[in-house]
């Protein structure tokens, strides 16, 4: 049997956080221990012949949007070389654009509203104050993570923003949404599917007078145990939009006891695997069904 690689990424610093434990490694020698012929490969090293492999197991590709061009040629290796990708090719590639979320809308299921900017369209931030009734915005690339070029936007920022925005737009397309204050009084939901079958979820949370909830940037994790009706609306997004995941992560919030899609995670998302020891035992037996 051929090897599985563990794709990760060359870690620069960019995007590591002392607030968060290694989940590869541990990843990686609890999936030894079951038995598997697994190691760590990064993504774009020119020195891996991936005919070596076969089965990839796409879980820390963390710098891909700033390489995404590279990243869509590196997928089309793999396809060319027969390697099977978890999550699959097409649904990656899918996932990459956070355009994606008109898709799921146009499905009939609920997203944080938005509005798609396209590549040197000229921007005025004080138009979408009123237009989503909301008096803060956020706007981030379509291509992004980890909070990459992300803003939040007040009515007295508008004009700086603007010039900034202005000047990012000429290289990629941006969404425009609107703050959800719900984010900093409730935090934000995260629900973890293995396979499609719902594992286990928790609420991340900013630090005080931040707005960003991921670890890197000083935001908190606190497992939770929902009611089965909560666990139904997430299970929607996934059902319809990640068939054949090994995993999946549907990100969003409650307003006015309604679930609203943030994002869903299907292509590097940190899995909270620490927050219980069944979690691993869990995704093994996923991947063992997508061998």
């Amino acid at each position: 049997m051929k090897k599985i690689a563990l794709v990760t990424y060359l870690d620069k610093g960019a995007y590591d956080s002392t607030t968060v434990e290694s989940e590869d490694d541990k990843l990686l020698i609890f999936l030894k221990q079951k038995g598997l012929d697994i190691e760590k490969v990064i993504w774009n090293d020119v020195n891996i012949n991936w005919e070596d492999y076969s089965l990839a197991i796409l879980k820390s590709s963390w710098d891909y949007f700033d390489l995404v061009d590279d990243f869509y040629i590196w997928l089309d290796l793999l396809a060319t070389k027969k390697v099977k990708l978890l999550n699959p090719i097409d649904v990656v590639k899918w996932n990459s654009d956070k355009r994606y979320l008109k898709e799921i809308e146009t499905a009939g299921l609920k997203i944080i509203p938005s509005v798609f900017i396209h590549k040197n369209e000229n921007v005025k931030l004080e138009d979408f104050f009123e237009k989503f009734n909301s008096n803060e915005l956020i706007v981030k690339p379509c291509i992004s993570g980890g909070a990459k070029n992300t803003f939040k936007v007040t009515v007295d920022q508008v004009d700086e923003i603007n010039q900034k925005l202005n000047l990012l737009v000429q290289e990629e397309d941006f969404i425009i949404q609107p703050f959800l204050p719900e984010i900093l009084e409730d935090g934000e939901w995260s629900f973890i599917f293995f396979n499609g079958i719902y594992s286990h979820s928790l609420v991340k949370r900013a630090k005080p007078g931040d707005f960003r909830v991921q670890p890197a940037h000083g935001g908190s994790v606190h497992p939770q145990k929902p009611g089965n009706d909560l666990i139904a609306l997430a299970q929607q997004y996934v059902d319809s939009f990640a068939k054949n995941c090994l995993y999946a992560r549907v990100d969003g919030t409650l307003v006015n006891g309604e679930f609203l899609l943030m994002e869903l995670e299907l292509i590097e998302p940190f899995l909270f695997l620490n927050t219980d020891p069944k979690n691993y035992e869990r995704y093994y037996k996923a991947l063992g069904e997508l061998i």
